[in-house]
């Protein structure tokens, strides 16, 4: 590889600086910037979520893939997709707050559409029917995104728009970048997998 390489001390001292980010706004500028090196970064922690979520949602449609609408919310560069292509669905949507990410996943080609969307200040595209898809890391530098995103669901559900399918704990979701993130003497965190059906009376 021509230049320096990548080590995880580098990833390290760029998710750090993500912890410190203290506005949304900010924390999308932050993968703004991130964006190009964001997929090479996540190789280094392990990250298993894309592949976990897309198993998920594999164990509950086991036909028709290619028909259902799958929402993947915070997409981020497009690797949840992607397993879910190979696993045979075809109908997938998109949003994200960060346009860095968005143009990524734009150039994988393997949604039908994205748009740019800030999680807790504006409304999911709403068409009816279909599947959402959602991840978060539980660690503790993680706890604002987190409880921002069970707010969201929250609302939903008392809402009747959306029915829960299946929330899944994963203990090793990726290498941990703190030591104060280490959970019981693991090297990895833990995070969540959350998978509802839309309501067909959304439109």
């Amino acid at each position: 590889m021509a230049g320096n390489p990548r080590t995880f001390a580098d990833v390290q001292r760029t998710v750090l600086s993500c912890h410190k980010e203290s506005t949304a706004e900010d924390k999308m500028s932050f993968y703004d910037s991130w964006s190009e090196l964001y997929e090479q970064d996540v190789m280094f922690l392990d990250y298993r979520a894309p592949l976990l979520v897309a198993e998920s949602l594999a164990a509950v449609l086991h036909e028709d893939r290619d028909k259902a609408l799958v929402l993947d919310v915070a997409c981020g560069t497009g690797l949840v997709a992607v397993q879910l292509q190979r696993l045979g669905f075809r109908n997938l949507h998109g949003v994200d707050g960060s346009e860095g990410m968005l143009e990524l996943a734009r150039s994988k080609s393997v949604y039908q559409t994205l748009q740019k969307c800030m999680l807790h200040t504006e409304s999911l595209p709403a068409s009816s029917g279909g599947f959402v898809c959602m991840t978060t890391r539980t660690s503790t530098s993680n706890q604002l995104y987190k409880k921002q995103l069970q707010a969201v669901i929250e609302k939903m559900e008392q809402k009747g728009l959306w029915e829960r399918v299946g929330v899944q704990e994963i203990e090793h979701w990726e290498k941990s970048t703190s030591v104060h993130e280490d959970e019981q003497d693991s090297k990895y965190i833990s995070g969540i997998i959350y998978i509802y059906r839309k309501s067909r009376c959304q439109d």
